[in-house]
């Protein structure tokens, strides 16, 4: 079948799955998560570490929280080595909370290019992320939620950090196009 054949498959025109995963005790589905998504505080101690350098330690980080999608988490710039951030002219929208922004991480060694974003003019009800950032798990050495070590949500597109406290399936996997 040629490509300009196949059919065309936007987001939401695809029903999610039929068999969802169970959490069990101290787990969350990521199918019980809102639409529109949620912002609350995170409990847990937020790490990020590339090439051996802490990136990011914060007990006062955000996760947003969206419906199939794993935890975003959001961390004030007060905790994050800005030292090591430079901006992107990179932009992206989000229909809930607006236009973010990007930031490229520079070590002697490498630069990781749009490794993390922030939302400097969030929309109404996200404010609380002003100018926090988020980082890609995928483009990052370690990110730590509390003692675990998450990772990359699949699919190399959404933000989400995976731990053992949530199940899916995810937004990302393969087949979940159109969620």
């Amino acid at each position: 079948m040629a490509l300009m054949d196949r059919p065309r498959v936007t987001a939401g025109t695809v029903p999610p799955p039929r068999v969802r995963a169970i959490p069990g005790p101290g787990q969350e589905s990521v199918w019980d998560y809102p639409r529109p998504p949620r912002v609350e505080a995170v409990p847990e101690r937020i790490r990020i570490v590339v090439d051996g350098y802490p990136l990011a330690d914060s007990v006062a980080a955000l996760r947003v929280l969206e419906t199939a999608g794993a935890p975003v988490y959001y961390v004030p710039q007060v905790d994050v080595r800005m030292d090591l951030l430079e901006p992107t002219a990179h932009h992206t929208f989000c229909e809930w909370k607006g236009e973010a922004s990007y930031w490229s991480i520079l070590l002697p060694d490498r630069t990781i290019p749009n490794a993390a974003w922030s939302y400097p003019t969030p929309m109404a009800g996200y404010e609380s992320i002003r100018d926090y950032l988020a980082f890609y798990a995928w483009l990052v050495d370690e990110a730590w939620v509390g003692d675990e070590r998450a990772t990359p949500q699949p699919g190399r597109f959404y933000g989400g950090w995976v731990t053992s406290k949530v199940v899916g399936p995810f937004k990302g996997e393969p087949g979940t196009q159109g969620w």
